[in-house]
């Protein structure tokens, strides 16, 4: 499916996301890049990033990769979502990288994978994803 909107335009639609600072870089059905910097805000007792951050931007970039997969004039909402956390994160931003691993007629099954400014894993966050159709 193409939307035609904008990365910006795809965040908009996500208040929340927007609120926190999650920055969407590059959509497209196949794969939806972004990033989140560390912030002192963003974080939980001695400086590292918060996971309810971290999955929020993982959260975000896997729901428009979702939403880029949608028959047209389908909607979507999250059914499940499963965090595996690796490593904290003290400094720097966080990139994301979401891939459809399932474009089914009923769902769709997305797997983020969360990277510090070193390239080293920090998460992997799979959601699936109800397709509702009007």
């Amino acid at each position: 499916m193409t939307t035609g909107l904008t990365p910006d335009q795809i965040t908009d639609a996500m208040p929340f996301a927007r609120a926190l600072g999650v920055e969407i870089d590059a959509a497209a059905p196949e794969e939806v890049t972004g990033h989140l910097d560390w912030a002192a805000d963003r974080c939980t007792a001695g400086g590292l990033m918060h996971g309810g951050a971290l999955m929020a931007l993982a959260d975000t970039l896997g729901a428009a990769c979702a939403f880029l997969n949608l028959p047209a004039g389908a909607s979507t909402t999250t059914l499940e979502s499963k965090t595996n956390f690796f490593r904290g994160v003290k400094e720097g931003s966080v990139r994301g990288v979401s891939h459809p691993l399932h474009t089914g007629r009923t769902s769709i099954v997305v797997q983020t994978d969360l990277y510090d400014g070193t390239g080293r894993r920090v998460a992997q966050v799979t959601q699936t994803q109800a397709v509702l159709k009007p």
